[in-house]
């Protein structure tokens, strides 16, 4: 009989503040609702997530209170949603893992340990971490691998991790969706996005700031593209913000691509150290002002605003600046260096006050613009070129004199060449705010 009345007893712990919530919606809202309360101070709540997980079923939610120090394996599930109550946050002491699993949903979770990764998935397809942070971890804040996607929603924080903020690899894509609030990227021994053979994007309001190279990590840029890795920096919801990287703003080499593209907000690309985007060894940089009035502005960089060497390429279009970089005593300076068989297409904006040429030709390297504004360079040199290199621009013609400030040789009379080049494409969003929306109504707590 004692027996008998311990689990019933149970039973009903678990199970009345589950009836409860589920009686509390309306018909056609109904979902299985699971407690946890790390406080300890509801005794008919489990006490920690890793209790809650065998009892919940596809489709549940199972909603955080307190602090929670445990490690969370989200291995094989399906439909799950974990997190805080809607508005609130919960903080787990330890970290999150997820591997084989499939359209989870986590919301309010801060995740912080001293000993490895906070957050890292493997294997896994549309998970969706929204208004997560994962800081202060001793490895890196978000390790995504194996082929998953990963969307970062609302808002978010990867900050002060020992080995950088992100890390994206083996074909898996993270996709910053910052609709409610800034994601902040920053402050991380390391890169704060590294990706080898991955993808990332933003839609804006990313900051992304003041990484350094320390020690066990891996880079100390903003952004660290290799290996064909891809990135899409728009700024939709409001600015991205890339600065005062130790090493430099972004790194790009071994193919890896970097589109900046504006739709009414600025890409900020300022006071990284060095410099503001470096492409090497066959990779690609796009600046693109869809809708002004202002595209990127890098400025403020003491070798190079753009640094393009081994046959890599740059497109600039529309509104965009690239003031006040290079020093005075390094001769190397220049707005924009385009060094060892690259290529640089500018088409309309400004590029002026560097200490150095506006732009500086190296080692059979050409150069088209036109209609790009030039003033205040150093010296009063908009384009200089080493014997190697050539210019095509509405600035000079073929066989006249060049006019003051121009220092390159053009190859031809024809004038530079017509390029149709499609604007990056905004991803549609709509989805992952809906699913945003549906728990908050559910997770609400009246």
């Amino acid at each position: 009989m004692i027996a008998w009345r311990k689990l019933i007893t149970s039973y009903y712990k678990l199970s009345i503040p589950m009836i409860l919530l589920v009686l509390a919606c309306p018909a056609g809202l109904r979902a299985q609702f699971l407690i946890v309360d790390c406080t300890g101070a509801n005794p008919t709540a489990y006490p920690t997530i890793n209790a809650a997980l065998p009892n919940a079923p596809a489709g549940a939610f199972i909603l955080v209170t307190g602090s929670c120090t445990e490690n969370v394996s989200l291995t094989g599930l399906d439909g799950l949603n974990l997190g805080a109550f809607y508005g609130q946050t919960a903080t787990i002491n330890g970290s999150i893992s997820i591997n084989y699993a499939q359209n989870l949903f986590l919301y309010g979770l801060n995740v912080t340990n001293s000993a490895g990764d906070g957050i890292s998935v493997s294997n896994s397809r549309g998970i969706s971490l929204n208004a997560c942070t994962s800081s202060g971890n001793g490895g890196v804040g978000l390790n995504v691998g194996g082929m998953s996607d990963v969307t970062v929603g609302a808002s978010g924080a990867f900050d002060h991790n020992v080995k950088g903020g992100m890390i994206i690899g083996g074909n898996s894509l993270v996709s910053v969706f910052a609709w409610a609030g800034p994601v902040d990227i920053s402050n991380n021994s390391g890169a704060g996005v590294w990706a080898s053979q991955g993808n990332f994007s933003t839609l804006g309001s990313t900051t992304i700031a003041n990484n350094v190279f320390g020690a066990g990590s891996n880079s100390g840029f903003g952004i660290d593209l290799r290996g064909g890795a891809h990135a899409q920096i728009g700024a939709l919801f409001g600015p991205n913000v890339i600065s005062g990287n130790q090493s430099g703003g972004a790194w790009l080499q071994e193919t890896a691509e970097i589109s900046f593209f504006s739709i009414g907000q600025p890409n900020l690309i300022q006071g990284n150290g060095p410099v503001g985007v470096l492409a090497g060894f066959g990779s690609q940089v796009t600046f693109f002002d869809i809708s002004g009035p202002l595209g990127a502005q890098i400025t403020d960089h003491t070798t190079a605003g753009v640094d393009l060497y081994a046959n890599s390429q740059a497109y600039f279009q529309g509104a965009n600046q690239v003031l006040r970089n290079g020093t005075v005593t390094n001769l190397r300076s220049a707005g924009i260096r385009v060094d060892g068989n690259s290529e640089t297409f500018l088409r309309g904006g400004q590029v002026a006050q560097n200490n150095g040429p506006g732009i500086l030709a190296l080692a059979n390297s050409s150069v088209d613009f036109t209609g790009v504004s030039f003033a205040g360079n150093a010296g009063g040199e908009i384009i200089d070129c080493d014997s190697s290199s050539w210019m095509v621009t509405d600035l000079a013609q073929p066989n006249k004199v060049p006019p003051a400030g121009v220092a390159c040789k053009t190859p031809h009379a024809l004038g530079s060449r017509e390029i149709s080049k499609t604007a990056p494409s905004v991803p549609d969003w709509s989805a992952h705010k809906a699913r945003h929306d549906r728990y908050a109504q559910f997770a609400t707590r009246h």
